[in-house]
């Protein structure tokens, strides 16, 4: 991919350069995986060419919970069984060659709040009780400790520094994409990790499309204020009825990035709506509501 220099004033190049390529530069496709004890994932290229971590998504396949949840529910805040879930978590960790001993799962509450994750968050979440709460990011240099975060058609981004050897995710739903927790996760990983915007890769994972995701006016407000004219017009489109609009939170975040100093070359955006595509992914707004929950997985190899 042809580098881009960037200039924070020239969003119209930006878009310019993205609708040039033959398919949109910030799209990337999505690798589907079968890992060995048979549970089906999604792999990202943009982080494939980074040795130094093993990442994952989630899908709603290959696990042990039944009816709406069916079948591989990974949270425990829903009224599935505790231990399916449990079993549930053991199959994905096993996919990603890890165990849930070692992870430490968010508590997501649409803040954008970051937390460092050191050795002594092992399992909490998952195997044993959180000390933290209203946690929506997570970062680390630790090797070995698996960062998890849940989706249901918010957007999951992954971040990851080989030079530096650290890595961040982070969920995004309205709240966190307005309220940049994009950029805050990157100055988590400068201000702990003294990381380098230049060296980040960046994936922008499922998430709910543009096509999919109607919003009142007064969200769409805040996206018009939040970002330049010319970014906006893009992020916010007019809705099928009066008083709505139509959203893209990857591309909303997408600019995040950009405006965090990640080179465009080493961002990806996953061609995948969870909304779209409800018989392999949860989404709340395709269910209403009655569904499970997927994670993105990530940790440095020891």
């Amino acid at each position: 991919m042809e580098s881009l220099t960037w200039n924070k004033t020239d969003t119209d190049a930006v878009y310019a350069y993205m609708q040039e390529q033959e398919r949109p530069a910030y799209m990337d496709t999505v690798r589907s995986v079968t890992a060995e004890n048979g549970v089906p994932y999604l792999r990202f290229p943009m982080l494939e060419s980074e040795s130094f971590i093993e990442h994952g998504f989630s899908t709603r396949k290959g696990g042990v919970s039944t009816g709406i949840y069916e079948s591989m529910n990974l949270t425990f805040n829903l009224e599935d069984d505790p231990e399916n879930v449990s079993e549930n978590f053991r199959r994905m960790a096993a996919a990603l060659h890890t165990v849930p001993e070692k992870m430490v799962y968010s508590k997501q509450t649409h803040t954008t709040n970051v937390l460092k994750i050191e050795e002594h968050h092992k399992g909490m979440g998952i195997v044993r009780e959180r000390d933290f709460d209203n946690i929506d990011g997570l970062v680390t240099n630790v090797p070995g400790i698996c960062l998890v975060t849940s989706y249901a058609d918010c957007i999951p981004l992954f971040f990851a520094d080989s030079r530096d050897q650290c890595i961040g995710l982070s969920h995004s739903g309205w709240r966190g994409t307005v309220g940049n927790i994009a950029q805050v996760t990157v100055e988590a990983l400068i201000r702990e990790y003294n990381a380098n915007p230049a060296y980040i890769k960046a994936v922008i994972g499922p998430g709910i499309c543009r096509g999919c995701y109607e919003v009142s006016e007064d969200v769409a407000v805040q996206f018009q204020k939040k970002y330049l004219p010319q970014e906006a017009e893009h992020i916010v489109t007019p809705g099928k009825s009066v008083g709505k609009y139509q959203l893209d939170l990857q591309l909303a975040n997408y600019y995040n990035l950009i405006h965090a100093g990640i080179y465009p070359e080493h961002i990806a955006v996953a061609d995948v709506c969870t909304c779209c595509n409800s018989d392999l992914l949860f989404s709340h707004r395709a269910t209403k509501g009655r569904r499970g929950i997927l994670c993105g997985m990530m940790y440095i190899k020891e």
